[in-house]
């Protein structure tokens, strides 16, 4: 299980431990703003805000554990085995793939006000990012975070 812990004082400090017990060779990548994100459902978006973060590079794609973005907005995907529910494709909404969930949200969204106009039409698909990539991608690990300072 993963924690994560924000702390507000005339700064904003976001934290959370990764708690697995073995490691997918994590890394720091930068997502710069004109890394082309081609998402499984949405299509292309290939100007976005840039973003850094923890997290395993497969395919040349982040599969990022969390994240930062350059207006601030920060967001985590924390472990609670047994605990997530994500859907089928269902056309009335817009379809994200939960692997891709973050750098979704962080490329497109400026703040927290923005995620929750974002968040009234998605639906989180239980897509996997491969089969048998040994990035746990089982649809019921992950829940997600956005600390926001406002």
């Amino acid at each position: 299980m993963c924690t994560a812990i924000t702390y507000k004082t005339k700064d904003f400090y976001f934290g959370r431990t990764l708690d697995y017990e073995c490691s997918y060779g994590d890394e720091i990548p930068i997502t710069p703003r004109n890394y082309e994100f081609n998402f499984r459902h949405t299509g292309k978006v290939d100007s976005h805000y840039a973003i850094i973060g923890m997290a395993h590079i497969a395919e040349n794609y982040p599969l990022y554990y969390d994240a930062i973005n350059e207006k601030g907005l920060a967001m985590a995907g924390l472990n609670f085995v047994g605990n997530a529910v994500y859907s089928d494709i269902l056309e009335e909404k817009e379809n994200v793939a939960q692997f891709e969930f973050i750098p979704y949200i962080l490329s497109q969204c400026a703040n927290i006000y923005e995620v929750k106009e974002k968040l009234s039409n998605i639906n989180i698909t239980n897509i996997r990012f491969a089969q048998f990539h040994p990035f746990p991608n089982n649809n019921k690990y992950v829940r997600y975070y956005v600390p926001f300072k406002d």
